[in-house]
């Protein structure tokens, strides 16, 4: 079976390559990178975005289009030794497909003007949804991450 996708819009981005993305020199689990971009949609999705503004964040679905490479281990930031692809963040997947989290600043027509870019220039936009509370989970474990920030599941809840 094959899924094919097609974008409903492009990302603008000060970054131009990967590399140009930021990696802080050590982990911080409540840093939120202020980078600024745009997410524009096509004209003819336009429509979709009625009612977006009420919204404070939003997770953004992409391609990874310039990923070539497909890796079922990866080597993450911060890490001395390679972790499933699944368990990682990582842009070389089986499905090349990248998720984040951004912050709403302003929308004008099919522009939406936001916070935490971390994608490159150009990059494809699959789908936009609203951050709701249901996005807040409780009591979440963080896996082999938690080693990594020092801390235990319990004290790490999404918006802390």
């Amino acid at each position: 079976m094959e899924i094919h996708f097609k974008p409903i819009g492009i990302i603008h981005s000060p970054y131009r390559r990967p590399e140009d993305i930021p990696r802080p020199e050590k982990y911080d689990p409540h840093r939120h990178d202020a980078t600024q971009g745009t997410i524009e949609l096509f004209p003819e999705y336009e429509e979709g975005l009625k009612d977006i503004e009420g919204f404070s964040h939003l997770i953004v679905l992409f391609a990874f289009h310039k990923s070539d490479k497909t890796h079922l281990t990866a080597h993450p930031p911060y890490q001395d030794r390679p972790r499933g692809v699944f368990a990682t963040r990582s842009p070389h997947r089986p499905n090349s497909i990248g998720m984040t989290v951004v912050e709403l600043l302003s929308q004008n027509k099919n522009r939406l003007h936001v916070s935490g870019i971390d994608m490159i220039e150009g990059t494809p936009v699959l789908d936009i949804k609203p951050y709701t509370l249901r996005d807040q989970k409780k009591d979440i474990r963080l896996g082999w991450i938690a080693s990594v920030i020092n801390i235990t599941a319990e004290t790490e809840t999404p918006g802390d």
